[in-house]
C-alpha cells in the first residue's frame, strides 16, 4: 500500500495551538508526492523561552521535499499565517501566491526590516483560480479581522478540500468584500470531500457580532468622552482603524497614529483604497498641539508588548505622547492567551494615573474574527463536507469542534496534531503516519533549533543563576592557586550569613582532595567532581541548583 496514490493533509504548525500555521497538502504515492503549502506563520516567545523573539514551524521535512513543492499560498496577512515567509522562504525558494493586501504588507515588512532578499509574490484577486501542479486552487472571499481573508478550495483528482483559513460570517465587515456565501454554496454543490476548519471559537455558542456594530458603538463612546481618547487594537485590523477614524471625525476630533506597525498597515491600506472616505491620519508630532477634547490616538501595544507605544505611554516613557487623569484608553482587542500578565501590568499602570480604561468585557469595543457555533453550522450546511478536520486551536478547541461537527451530522471527523499525516482520500479519512516535528527559534539574527539555541540554559539561569569555577593544577596535580569562583544570579550569603563564594571555594577544594593526585590528570574527572560539589552545596544551603561551568587548566 506504500505506493498507493493518495490525497493527504500534513500540518506542521497550527494544530493543537493558536499560531504558527503551516499546512501541507500532498497528492501521489508516499515516495513521490507533490506538495502545496498553505500559510507559513509564527508564534511569539514567552517567559519559558527567554530571549527568543519568534517561533517558527520546523520546515525540515518540506525543505528536503522542496523539489516537489509547487508553491506557497497565503490565506491572509496575519503574522500567525504569513509571518515566517521572509525568513524561511530562502530555504524553499518556490513561488508564493497572495492577494494584494498580503503581498503589500509582505513587501513593506521586507523594506522596513532591510531583508537582503526578494520573495517573488504572484498577486491574485479574491475569486481567482490557479493551477499549481496537480492542485487547482480557488481563492474564496471570507470575512475576518483583516482585509482580503480567503478560504482555499483545493481541487484534486481525489476530490475537493476546503481550507477555511481564519473566518467568520460578517455581511457588514467595514471594508472589503463580505464572505462569499453564494460561492461557498456552489462549491458545496460540486461536492466537498473534506473541510479543514478554524476551531478558535468552537467552544462559544451563537454568532460573533459585526464590525459595523463595533464601529457604531465606538462613535458613541468617542462623542461622549470629555477628554483625550486613545484606542489600542491590532495594527492589521484595517476595518477597526477606519472605524476609529470615522468615530473621531463624527466627534470633531483628529486621529494621531502612534506606532510603526500601524503606520505600515495604514500606508498599504490607503494605497489599495481601503481607507477611502476616512480622514487623514496625523503623525505623533501633532499630538502635543491638539486640545484634549480634539484628539483620538491610535496606538500599537494591545497585547502588552514592552516596546510598543502603549507600554511606553503607560510607563510615562514616550518622548511625544502622554496621557492624563480623566483620559480614556479603549482596548479594542482581546488578549491573546499568554499575554495576560503583560496587559494587566499596563492596565494597572494606567489606573494608577487615574486614566479610565474600557475593554471588551465592559462594552462592545471589539469582536472576534473567528466563527462561533452557529456560524460553523452554517458553513457545514453550505459546503456539506464528508470529512471535517479541526485546526487552528488548542486541544480543547479541537475537541469541542470535533464533538460539535459530529452532532451536526458530518460523517467523518478526524482529529490529530502537528506532524500527523491525514489521508483524506481514497478510502476513509484517517491518520496514516506521523512525522517527528519540531520548532525553530528566531533568536536575534539567528534561526535555530531549540536544542542548540541556548534558550533552555537561559531559562535555567533565570531560575537559579550560574556559578563559574576556574581550577589551575600544577604538574603534580596540586592546586597551583586557590580555585576562582564567580557567581551570577545567586544570593550573596546563606541563611547563616556565610558568603557563598567562600563556601563554594571550600567545597571545590574538598572535592579535589577526594581525588587521588594521579587521577587529577583527567581534567574532565576534576571538572565533574567540582561541578557536583558546587551544585550539592548550593542545593543544601539555598535549595536550588544553579548552572555550573568548570574550567580546568593543567600547567
Amino acid at each position: 500500500m506504500a505506493d498507493r496514490d493518495e490525497l493527504v493533509f500534513l500540518p506542521l504548525g497550527g494544530v493543537g495551538e493558536i499560531g504558527m500555521n503551516l499546512g501541507l497538502y500532498g497528492i501521489g504515492p508516499a515516495h513521490d508526492r507533490s506538495w502545496l503549502m498553505v500559510d507559513l506563520g509564527i508564534t511569539f516567545g514567552d517567559e519559558t523561552t527567554p530571549g527568543v523573539d519568534l517561533i517558527y514551524p520546523d520546515i525540515s521535512f518540506i525543505e528536503e521535499e522542496r523539489h516537489n513543492l509547487v508553491g506557497i499560498v497565503l490565506t491572509h496577512a496575519h503574522e500567525d499565517h504569513y509571518g515566517a515567509v521572509l525568513d524561511l522562504w530562502p530555504r524553499l525558494q518556490v513561488p508564493v501566491y497572495a492577494t494584494a493586501f498580503t503581498a503589500g504588507l509582505l513587501e513593506a515588512k521586507a523594506l522596513e526590516n532591510r531583508v537582503g532578499h526578494t520573495v517573488p509574490v504572484t498577486t491574485v484577486d479574491q475569486g481567482a483560480r490557479l493551477s499549481l501542479g496537480p492542485f487547482d486552487v480557488e481563492f474564496v472571499a471570507m470575512s475576518h479581522s483583516i482585509p482580503e481573508p480567503n478560504a482555499l478550495v483545493i481541487r484534486t483528482r481525489h476530490g475537493t478540500v476546503v481550507h477555511s483559513g481564519d473566518w467568520k460570517i460578517d455581511l457588514t465587515p467595514g471594508l472589503g468584500r463580505p464572505i462569499d456565501i453564494e460561492r461557498l454554496k456552489a462549491v458545496g454543490d460540486e461536492g466537498v470531500r473534506a473541510l479543514v476548519c478554524d476551531s478558535t471559537n468552537a467552544v462559544r455558542s451563537g454568532r460573533s457580532p459585526s464590525e459595523a456594530e463595533v464601529g457604531a458603538r465606538l462613535t458613541e463612546i468617542v462623542k461622549a468622552a470629555p477628554n483625550r481618547v486613545a484606542v489600542t487594537t491590532f495594527a492589521s485590523n484595517v476595518a477597526r482603524l477606519k472605524a476609529v477614524a470615522m468615530a473621531a471625525q463624527a466627534a470633531g476630533r483628529e486621529v494621531v497614529v502612534i506606532g510603526r506597525a500601524m503606520k505600515r498597515v495604514i500606508d498599504v491600506a490607503r494605497e489599495l483604497g481601503y481607507l477611502e472616505g476616512a480622514p487623514n491620519f496625523l503623525d505623533e508630532e501633532a499630538y502635543g498641539y491638539l486640545p484634549r477634547d480634539k484628539v483620538v490616538a491610535l496606538l500599537t501595544g494591545s497585547q502588552g508588548e514592552s516596546r510598543a507605544a502603549l507600554a511606553r505611554i503607560a510607563a510615562d516613557d514616550h518622548p511625544r505622547v502622554a496621557l492624563s487623569k480623566g483620559d480614556l484608553v479603549i482596548f479594542s482587542s482581546r488578549t491573546i492567551p499568554g499575554n495576560e500578565s503583560s496587559v494587566i501590568s499596563i492596565v494597572n499602570q494606567l489606573a494608577e494615573q487615574g486614566i479610565e480604561i474600557l475593554t471588551d468585557q465592559d462594552d462592545l469595543v471589539h469582536v472576534s474574527g473567528h466563527p462561533r457555533r452557529d456560524e460553523l453550522a452554517d458553513l457545514y450546511s453550505w459546503i456539506r463536507p464528508e470529512v471535517l478536520i479541526p485546526v487552528h486551536g488548542e486541544p480543547f478547541h479541537l475537541e469541542q469542534h470535533a464533538r460539535f461537527a459530529k452532532a451536526q451530522g458530518i460523517p467523518e471527523v478526524v482529529k490529530g496534531g502537528n506532524g500527523d499525516v491525514f489521508r483524506l482520500a481514497p478510502g476513509p479519512a484517517t491518520v496514516v503516519d506521523e512525522l517527528d516535528t519540531d520548532i525553530l527559534y528566531k533568536d536575534g539574527h539567528l534561526i535555530l533549533a531549540p536544542a542548540v539555541s541556548g534558550a533552555d540554559e537561559r531559562r535555567k539561569l533565570s531560575f537559579a543563576g550560574c556559578v563559574i569555577v576556574n581550577i589551575v593544577l600544577d604538574g603534580k596535580g596540586n592546586l597551583a592557586t586557590d580555585p576562582a569562583v564567580a557567581a551570577f544570579g545567586i544570593p550573596s550569603v546563606d541563611r547563616d550569613g556565610d558568603p557563598f563564594p567562600v563556601l563554594l571555594q571550600d567545597a571545590v577544594e574538598e572535592a579535589l582532595d577526594g581525588i587521588p593526585r594521579p587521577r587529577r590528570r583527567d581534567r574532565e574527572l576534576v571538572a565533574k567532581a567540582a561541578r557536583r560539589a558546587v551544585r550539592s552545596l548550593m542545593n543544601a544551603r539555598w535549595g536550588k541548583k544553579p548552572l555550573c561551568r568548570v574550567e580546568v587548566t593543567a600547567l
